[in-house]
């Protein structure tokens, strides 16, 4: 398992608005993500350090992102006045996820700009939507050259801060304490008054350290 990516949904600036503040504050351009035609979103990236990014999404006027999971808590979060919105765990293979949640996993894609398609296999939206505590499960299926980790940025996660209840996480992920144990990062646990979920992160840049 590896903390493959946050989710920031835009805010009432749209998305290339919110997207070009996170990329001043981190001092990383973002990058055209493309648009997720099962999900009705399109996204902007901003690569980090140690194979992750952090993905700036907004939701489409589309049909499909009223019924689409992934739509829906995009919207609500935006709506909300946008911010963090979760994490996402990738995996090598989600057959024991999909066996813990008892569902299948659906497929995911998205054409770059360029054309190229990226593909992969998600589950777990619904419990992020549930409880934002909760990441969400990935499976990259398309060859590692088109996969975002490629753009290799140098801005580096150091920390979260999670309103929410650790067991609760370690329960999700399959009572894989040690994952959580093992960590690049810190994880701050704080009770919620609230909803549940990222409250902020906290990156090494090129100035110092700055906190989202």
């Amino acid at each position: 398992m590896h903390v493959d990516h946050l989710v920031f949904a835009a805010g009432p600036e749209g998305l290339r608005g919110t997207a070009d503040r996170l990329s001043a504050m981190l001092g990383e351009e973002s990058r055209d993500g493309g648009f997720h035609p099962r999900f009705g979103t399109r996204n902007r990236l901003i690569p980090l350090a140690d194979d992750r990014y952090v993905e700036i999404v907004e939701v489409l006027e589309h049909p499909v992102a009223e019924k689409a999971p992934f739509g829906q808590v995009v919207r609500a979060r935006s709506e909300a006045g946008g911010g963090w919105l979760g994490w996402a765990i990738s995996v090598d293979d989600l057959s024991g996820v999909e066996q813990r949640l008892g569902r299948k996993a659906v497929d995911g894609s998205r054409h770059f700009p360029d054309g190229r398609l990226l593909e992969w296999k998600q589950i777990g939206v619904k419990g992020t939507q549930a409880d934002p505590q909760l990441p969400f499960f990935i499976q990259w299926v398309s060859d590692e050259s088109v996969l975002p980790k490629a753009l290799d940025g140098s801005v580096q996660l150091t920390r979260l801060e999670i309103a929410g209840d650790r067991n609760r996480l370690e329960e999700w992920l399959g009572g894989r304490a040690e994952m959580l144990a093992n960590l690049d990062f810190e994880i701050d646990w704080i009770a919620p008054h609230g909803t549940p979920g990222i409250l902020a992160a906290h990156f090494n840049t090129a100035n110092g350290e700055v906190r989202i």
